[in-house]
């Protein structure tokens, strides 16, 4: 099995809702993502998946998301803009763009803070 990783960080503020606590209240984060995709097999080139195409994606995915109101931004305008909630909708948007036979996104972990970070993975 071969895996490749990606990193990207973008600004945004969110507040949860229905929550208990500081975080009821609008404040930012610099969001950090790792992205991880796999393959069995690595391409004609020896890759997994040209670093550049992942990046790609992953800088167009997030660009709605950078310096805005996560609160204000589908999905996360119904959703609860949770670490856990980013996580999986990166992961659910990236694996549609990139899965095929060969490769697939194995893991997304979201930090919110240097300390505390959420994952989803298949």
């Amino acid at each position: 099995m071969y895996r490749i990783t990606i990193e990207k960080s973008i600004s945004s503020a969110h507040c949860l809702r229905q929550y208990e606590g500081k975080c009821r209240e609008l404040h930012g984060h610099n969001w950090n993502f790792q992205v991880t995709i796999e393959a069995d097999q690595l391409d004609s080139l020896g890759m997994v998946l040209d670093f550049g195409v992942v990046k790609r994606h992953l800088a167009d995915l997030l660009e709605p998301f950078d310096h805005k109101l996560l609160n204000d931004v589908p999905p996360f305008d119904r959703l609860n803009p949770t670490a856990e909630n980013i996580s999986s909708f990166v992961f659910d948007e990236l694996s549609k763009r990139l899965n095929t036979d060969r490769v697939k996104v194995m893991s997304v972990k979201t930090w919110e803070t240097p300390t505390n970070v959420a994952e989803y993975h298949r």
